[in-house]
């Protein structure tokens, strides 16, 4: 029984994020400049003013769940895109690997890639085992945080986003038919 505690705590310590939580809603938020999948460099400060940053955090591509949660993010992205906000994927991967990953998975939106840790390791979510913590935050208009959602559901990544987008009260796109 000894053993199996010891094996629980060392598996708890392995998943769980290296600084806590982290970042919190109200925080500022760390601002970022990483390779999309698209062949894009993607930057925070871009959004400033213009639309609402949706950052969804996966462990690795090609894996079970993170494979779940990019299809939603294809299948049902036109539910995000309702609203005024720019959505990503991010993780630790190279970008070969997301590359790859979105082209399979039919992406229509980037997959940020942080091989340096660092971005992952300022918003809370790098584990000691070495990839992203399964995490989507919410930055404002203003660069903070306005939401985290910690318990994501890869089925309904999609779905849930522009649930919370709705709750937030982000406006509505042109492209959705709202008036700007």
């Amino acid at each position: 029984m000894k053993a199996m505690g010891r094996f629980a705590i060392s598996l708890l310590l392995a998943v769980a994020p290296l600084t806590g939580h982290g970042i919190e809603v109200g925080d500022p938020a760390p601002d970022f400049e990483l390779q999309g999948s698209d062949g894009e460099l993607h930057r925070l400060a871009d959004h400033r003013g213009k639309s609402v940053v949706v950052l969804a955090w996966f462990p690795k591509a090609y894996t079970r769940g993170c494979t779940i949660e990019c299809k939603s993010l294809a299948e049902k992205g036109h539910l995000i895109r309702e609203f005024k906000a720019a959505y990503f994927m991010a993780s630790v991967d190279p970008l070969a690997d997301n590359i790859g990953f979105a082209r399979q998975q039919q992406a229509d939106f980037p997959l940020l890639s942080d091989p340096t840790k660092e971005v992952a390791a300022a918003y809370g979510v790098l584990v000691e085992a070495g990839y992203a913590a399964r995490q989507t935050f919410y930055v404002g208009l203003d660069g903070t945080i306005i939401a985290i959602d910690r318990e994501v559901r890869p089925a309904t990544a999609a779905e849930d986003i522009a649930v919370q987008l709705a709750e937030l009260g982000v406006a509505r796109s042109v492209a959705a038919g709202q008036p700007e």
